[in-house]
């Protein structure tokens, strides 16, 4: 099968696990290596995580770890499962401008990813992109991917509660990534991705008010259950830089046990 071909069916799989109340689980990974375990323990679709593939290659997050490593760390893990459909987290494109977002996608798409997440936050700056001008962003995206002839699968992120307390969750919030929502949904985004909301109530009021499948991360302490959220309407459960963190723990604890002198 010719590689775009393959590409392309692969993309339209990935869109295809987007079910609202039966959610696509992604325990996101950082390399090829990760990757392949997660292909061994049935996922059936890879997602990076930017917060990981930067501390893999020894950067902070923030679009620290140049984007030629970006590329090439995507670049061996499509190469290490082909069969898969990969969804890259690409922070805020690498660059404000849309020009500079449509070049990397771009990019991206070409190194084989059928997927993207892209946020509104303003990398280096303060707050997030206003609407207007991220839905400029999200549709640069989506005519890169055109260009490139891939049905992309652009899973918008969208800040409102990532960086407010969970306790001020509220109305406000609620209302701002409603409005988001519709404006990146016609600017061409394929999914929601709202990092930083665990109240259920809020979740299930956002599922059932967005135009686009919503995905939620979890892993910490306090968040609902994957049955919890496929209750309330979620279509993708991710798991963000925890997978990372716990094997990082694991190797630790190994370490020290095998470099106890007295064992």
């Amino acid at each position: 099968m010719p590689i775009r071909t393959k590409q392309i069916e692969q993309a339209r799989a990935l869109a295809e696990l987007h079910v609202p109340g039966e959610p696509l689980v992604l325990f996101n990974v950082w390399d090829a290596g990760s990757a392949l375990a997660m292909k061994e323990a049935g996922a059936e679709a890879i997602a990076t995580g930017s917060w990981s593939v930067a501390a893999a290659h020894g950067y902070e997050d923030g679009e620290q770890l140049p984007f030629e490593l970006v590329l090439a760390n995507l670049e061996r893990i499509v190469r290490a499962i082909p069969d898969l459909p990969v969804t890259i987290d690409i922070e805020s494109g690498y660059g404000p401008s849309a020009v500079e977002v449509r070049k990397h996608v771009r990019q991206i798409v070409e190194a084989g990813a059928v997927g993207i997440n892209i946020e509104d936050q303003q990398i280096g700056g303060e707050g997030l992109y206003a609407v207007e001008e991220q839905s400029r962003r999200i549709a640069a995206a989506r005519e890169a991917a055109e260009d490139a002839g891939v049905p992309l699968f652009l899973n918008a992120r969208c800040d409102v509660f990532f960086h407010t307390d969970s306790a001020e969750h509220g109305n406000t919030q609620m209302d701002e990534a409603i409005r988001r929502a519709h404006a990146y949904a016609e600017a061409g985004a394929n999914g929601l991705f709202v990092p930083g909301l665990s109240d259920l109530r809020l979740i299930e009021a956002l599922c059932q008010s967005s135009p686009l499948p919503v995905n939620i991360m979890v892993g910490g302490a306090s968040s609902p259950s994957q049955r919890e959220l496929a209750k309330a309407g979620v279509a993708r459960v991710s798991y963000g830089p925890h997978p990372y963190l716990q094997m990082m723990t694991a190797l630790k604890e190994a370490g020290r046990k095998a470099l106890q002198k007295d064992h």
